[in-house]
């Protein structure tokens, strides 16, 4: 028998490879990692079941039919069909249609809304109960936590997100929203448009959170979820005592102080934005709502109201209270626009 040739030289050494089936006495199984760090899909199983996807619809000018105008989330909070989503989900559509991850749809309607906190409370009548999710307390959790965030971004529904807390309760204040008691969770959970009204949740499946807004990659903010135990509990207060909300002024604006964090990272983002120094970011513009008829834009910064500099979003908020027309100084890009706009009234 002859030797086999040696390698040619330079050539890296043979490695044996094991022939026939893996997995030995005493050895870890193929699933064992996975069995391991699934922890995140065990909370999707469990919290998917409650949370919804919002369709909304409008009429159309053109013929009597609805038309569909925009989609969110939501999750349930009662058996009997309470649900919770985003105030700027539901702002001006005329129809809200539910669907379950059952694929049954259901109508609903509007039960308490709350701009300010943007918060929505809706109903819909199901023919049995529904899975419900339990909301945590907020106050509780803590920077590094892993947190997941669940969704129907761009109507696809259950689409599933994981990240960690960034910072717990980032209070208004520090947004710049000087006459605000409303706090943030930020993370970098990706939260896009349509996983808004979305469930925040932690890795015991308790809702610590609202999806709510992204800011940029990797920043994306969250109302707690004490927040919403407050909203529901002066709802069923109110319900007790046959009261309603009053009438506020509505402009139709998603935003944030042009802090020096978010200027570096719009412009690190897009070297054409403004070359402003202060103003209001505008991140969302609702649609059907008065802002948008005004011309106002997705990433506009808002310089001047009425003559007035602005330098936070209780700027806007007091000058939307406080005059029934606005004239608005925006920087977009290398322009400088001048628009007019009667903001809207609603319950």
């Amino acid at each position: 028998k002859k030797n086999p040739p040696p390698p040619p030289r330079g050539a890296l050494p043979a490695v044996p490879v094991q022939k026939g089936a893996c997995g030995a006495p005493g050895t870890r199984s193929t699933g064992w990692l996975r069995s391991k760090y699934d922890f995140i899909a065990a909370v999707v199983e469990k919290v998917a079941p409650a949370v919804v996807h919002l369709q909304l619809f409008r009429r159309s000018h053109l013929s009597s039919k609805d038309e569909a105008a925009s989609s969110g989330s939501g999750f349930i909070v009662s058996e009997d069909g309470l649900i919770v989503t985003s105030a700027h989900v539901l702002t001006n559509q005329q129809r809200i249609q539910v669907e379950l991850q059952s694929g049954v749809q259901y109508e609903a309607t509007v039960k308490d809304i709350d701009h300010k906190l943007d918060l929505a409370l809706i109903k819909i009548e199901p023919n049995t109960d529904l899975p419900v999710l339990l909301l945590g307390r907020s106050s509780d959790l803590r920077a590094g936590e892993f947190v997941v965030a669940l969704g129907s971004p761009f109507s696809l529904q259950n689409t599933v997100t994981a990240g960690i807390v960034s910072t717990t309760q980032r209070g208004g204040k520090e947004l710049g929203l000087k006459d605000s008691d409303i706090d943030y969770i930020q993370t970098d959970a990706i939260i896009n448009h349509g996983n808004s009204g979305g469930p925040l949740v932690n890795l015991d499946g308790d809702v610590i959170g609202i999806n709510t807004l992204k800011v940029a990659a990797g920043i994306s903010f969250a109302i707690p979820s004490d927040r919403i135990s407050q909203f529901l509990a002066e709802y069923h207060e109110r319900q007790l005592r046959g009261k309603t909300r009053l009438q506020k002024k509505y402009l139709g604006l998603r935003m944030l102080p042009l802090t020096l964090n978010l200027l570096q990272e719009m412009k690190r983002q897009d070297p054409d934005f403004p070359d402003v120094s202060s103003g209001v970011f505008v991140y969302e513009v609702i649609q059907g709502t008065a802002a948008e008829s005004s011309g106002l834009r997705d990433r506009d910064v808002i310089v001047s109201i009425n003559g007035q500099p602005v330098s936070s979003t209780a700027d806007v908020i007091e000058a939307v209270k406080d005059n029934d027309s606005l004239s608005i100084i925006v920087r977009r890009g290398s322009q400088t626009l001048f628009l007019s706009v009667e903001p809207d009234i609603i319950s």
